[in-house]
């Protein structure tokens, strides 16, 4: 079961699993500026307050949370565009603006994700990743800044006991499609059969197979499945290999990679475990609410080792 855009957009034709317009797991400098977007303006070197911004704008679109576009996905008809999801200048507060105890969540993120590519968000805990995320899936709404993920999109939980909650792995998968009209039952029965194949989940027994009999990792993997079922153009997957031993840690990212090279979504994939990165095409890193980095898994985490090497010559 999964949560996803009740809207739908004219794809584009999708890249070969590989094929990621020069931005693959050896990106290069110029992938990355394109990531942060166009011109190179990171949102680490500006100074101005939300309340500034609010008053001031940006580029003559950057607008209080009334004018917010993205709420939900927002597909055009007339635009093929390479990117899977971009969020230009956001600006999320916990709490309310300028009162005490308010939070500035993120602050000024700009971030541009190719279609097709295996993106991995890290940070420190309290960094906004979490929070940038669910932005993308429409769960949280900035104040400002602008915002286009393309649709149909879904949303994976940190645990899966939030989102597998039917009695056999067959009807979970196929819950989101329960409402499809449109659909014969043969055809929900082999797109769930494709989609617990895509999750290594291909036996033939599966279907039918007790949801409270899996492990931690199978069950993270039929909410894969459930997902994936709705024929995503983007996954967003929150911390899925938190609550997992190294095993089933390893046969989620499988899945979602052979997902992602199978199918041609986009995942952004948020986590905390360096070891993670060597699966990925491209990654990014936070902190205080701004992206600080865009680069290959490698550069990635090397960068974090960098910072924490530092931290610990300071201690």
């Amino acid at each position: 079961m999964s949560l996803t855009a009740v809207q739908s957009a004219t794809r584009a034709s999708r890249p070969s699993p590989r094929d990621r317009a020069g931005v693959g797991a050896r990106a290069s400098r110029r992938a990355a500026a394109a990531c942060l977007g166009a011109p190179r303006r990171t949102s680490a070197s500006r100074t101005r307050t939300p309340a500034r911004r609010a008053q001031g704008g940006s580029r003559g679109w950057t607008s209080p949370r009334a004018a917010f576009t993205g709420a939900l996905p927002v597909p055009n008809p007339g635009e093929a565009s390479p990117w899977a999801l971009e969020a230009e200048d956001l600006w999320l507060t916990h709490g309310e603006r300028g009162a005490p105890g308010s939070v500035d969540a993120l602050r000024g993120v700009t971030i541009r994700v190719p279609r097709g590519m295996m993106f991995m968000l890290l940070g420190p805990n309290g960094c906004g990743k979490s929070t940038l995320l669910r932005s993308f899936a429409g769960l949280n709404t900035p104040w400002a800044g602008r915002l286009r993920v393309q649709a149909p999109r879904a949303f994976v939980f940190q645990n899966p006991d939030h989102q597998v909650v039917m009695p056999t792995v067959g009807a979970d998968v196929a819950f989101g499609l329960g409402n499809r009209a449109d659909l014969s039952d043969d055809e929900i029965a082999r797109r769930v059969e494709r989609a617990l194949a895509a999750v290594n989940l291909g036996d033939g027994a599966m279907a039918d197979r007790q949801v409270s009999t899996l492990s931690g990792g199978q069950k993270q993997r039929v909410a894969i499945a459930g997902a994936l079922v709705e024929n995503p153009e983007v996954l967003l997957l929150d911390e899925l290999t938190t609550f997992l031993d190294e095993a089933d840690q390893a046969g989620v990212v499988r899945a979602v990679r052979r997902a992602v090279d199978d199918t041609g979504a986009a995942a952004v994939w948020v986590t905390h475990r360096l070891e993670e990165l060597e699966h990925c095409d491209m990654a990014a890193y936070m902190e205080d609410g701004v992206i600080t980095q865009v680069g290959s898994g490698d550069f990635i985490r090397g960068y974090i080792r960098q910072q924490q090497r530092a931290y610990a010559a300071r201690r």
